[in-house]
């Protein structure tokens, strides 16, 4: 079977030309230029790598990144993009991308990348970490299992599995609600700012001594949460 790749590009005469040089080489791809829409997909299909613009409608590649790793999903990701600052290829990387290509490009090479991606995850055992432990606590992010500040333990969501890894993947930052809500939520309108402040509140229960004076979860006010490991 030949290999699925997801092809994200919103400049369209690009899009097209990355598109047939690849179906050449004999891949399958899927081809979108919307970012939204990019991450409909890859939650909903089976992809061996997605190969990813930045600057793209209702969502970036950075943040479709992150709600890809998330989600536990391990699909190879190469950033394709125009933003070419060293900045950017760390930012790029460290969020969970495996390889980063600027424009503009020599599109043998992007064929050669696309090609060393694809054998080495064909031949990769590397998983992400499974447990986050801090304190006495830990958290289980394959079985959705939590152990307590007094060693119980507890079945928390998936949402909160998901809120949890987003917090601890940015580890002493200050995470916006907002972007909690953008990358948790997406368009689920029924959610509020409190529906956050709420499943904070859980997690202080869960994971902290004294609540009120919390060590690991603090509110950060009128932005939103860090959490300090």
């Amino acid at each position: 079977m030949p290999h699925k790749i997801l092809l994200v590009e919103d400049e369209e005469s690009l899009l097209d030309i990355i598109k047939l040089n690849l179906e050449l080489e004999g891949y399958d791809v899927t081809s979108v230029s919307n970012g939204r829409i990019a991450l409909n997909e890859i939650r909903s299909k089976r992809f061996d790598l997605v190969i990813l613009d930045v600057m793209l409608p209702e969502m970036d590649g950075f943040s479709i990144c992150q709600a890809v790793r998330l989600d536990n999903n391990l699909v190879p990701i190469l950033f394709l993009t125009a933003k070419n600052s060293s900045e950017d290829r760390v930012f790029g990387l460290k969020i969970g991308g495996d390889d980063y290509l600027s424009k503009p490009f020599n599109l043998e090479e992007l064929l050669l990348r696309v090609q060393l991606l694809l054998k080495r995850n064909a031949g990769s055992s590397t998983k992400q970490d499974d447990v986050l432990k801090f304190g006495n606590c830990e958290v289980n992010f394959i079985t959705y299992e939590v152990k307590a500040h007094d060693g119980k333990k507890h079945q928390i969501t998936k949402r909160e599995i998901l809120l949890l890894k987003l917090l601890a993947e940015r580890k002493n930052e200050v995470v916006a609600r907002e972007e909690m809500m953008e990358k948790i939520w997406g368009e689920d309108v029924t959610t509020t700012m409190r529906t956050i402040d709420n499943y904070i509140v859980a997690f202080r229960k869960y994971f902290e001594a004294n609540a009120k004076e919390p060590k690991y979860f603090h509110s950060i006010r009128g932005v939103g949460y860090r959490f300090t490991p």
